[in-house]
């Protein structure tokens, strides 16, 4: 049975060096090792984050495939010039902050090869702020089909960076595309409109690393237009009602326009399981 797949990886200028190398390393240490890990380099980078890739292609080498973006481009598009260096059918995709279960990948490999039918794995993360051993909360996902769709119908269904997908299911729904900070929920969206089955292990399976940045940026106006565009494509392809669609505008933009403490607790207590 085939084990290959590949990691679709995007770095930008941003991101801590250290981060970058704890997260490279947690994939390099796999119980199954991808032979094709592509990094996409996200606009130029801080010279610290080039040493730590320099480092990276000595210990992995020919696994690890660097693709150089002259300007910063956002995830979306990153993602997408990514895909098309990934040699295997099978992506598993990763954040550079955080850090994979040393198992994770092959637990969901064994996943798709068993059910060939499904075009999507995700699982559950453990979040953490400064160390992986202190877990804050967890945050998981619905397991079957029917409860994705009907979960996405409010929420993103599926954690983007502890996800395995089929590269033809993501291109034949059209590729990730620019879409503020909801570049993966646009794309589960259109996914499952689609016809795409989904699964999500209901295990963590990666340690995802938080901070009062990541509540920030679940807010402001540029990020409630973002969240009332994804709410008006659902509601235009018919995937909810309107009045789904309006209890969706009141709540959210509610949520995304109240101060960040706020809604880092709503976050935190009503939308997570504490460890």
């Amino acid at each position: 049975m085939n084990q290959s797949y590949s990691v679709l990886m995007s770095v930008y200028h941003r991101e801590q060096p250290h981060h970058l190398k704890q997260s490279l390393h947690s994939i390099w240490k796999q119980t199954l090792p991808s032979d094709d890990v592509v990094l996409v380099c996200d606009g130029p980078l801080t010279e610290q984050l080039y040493q730590v890739i320099e480092q990276a292609k000595i210990e992995m080498g020919a696994s690890l495939k660097v693709v150089p973006l002259e300007k910063n481009v956002g995830l979306g598009k990153a993602l997408n010039a990514g895909i098309q260096h990934c040699r295997h059918e099978l992506i598993a995709r990763m954040d550079t902050d955080d850090l994979a279960y040393p198992d994770r990948c092959q637990k969901q490999l064994a996943v798709l090869q068993a059910q060939p039918e499904l075009g999507i794995v995700g699982a559950a993360v453990a979040e953490f702020v400064d160390n992986p051993e202190e877990v804050q909360t967890f945050r998981m996902p619905p397991e079957t089909q029917a409860e994705i769709i009907r979960y996405a119908k409010s929420r993103c269904p599926f954690n983007h960076p502890c996800v395995m997908f089929r590269k033809q299911a993501v291109q034949d729904a059209g590729g990730y595309q620019d879409f503020y900070l909801l570049e993966d929920y646009y794309l589960w969206l259109r996914m499952l409109q689609h016809g795409v089955l989904g699964y999500n292990l209901q295990e963590p399976l990666l340690w995802m690393r938080i901070s009062k940045e990541l509540f920030k940026r679940r807010g402001g106006w540029k990020y409630a237009k973002s969240l009332s565009k994804l709410y008006t494509y659902m509601l235009s392809s018919h995937f909810i009602t309107f009045p789904h669609y309006i209890a969706l505008m009141l709540v959210r933009q509610t949520v995304a326009l109240i101060p960040g403490k706020a809604r880092e607790l709503i976050y935190i207590k009503a939308l997570r399981k504490k460890s």
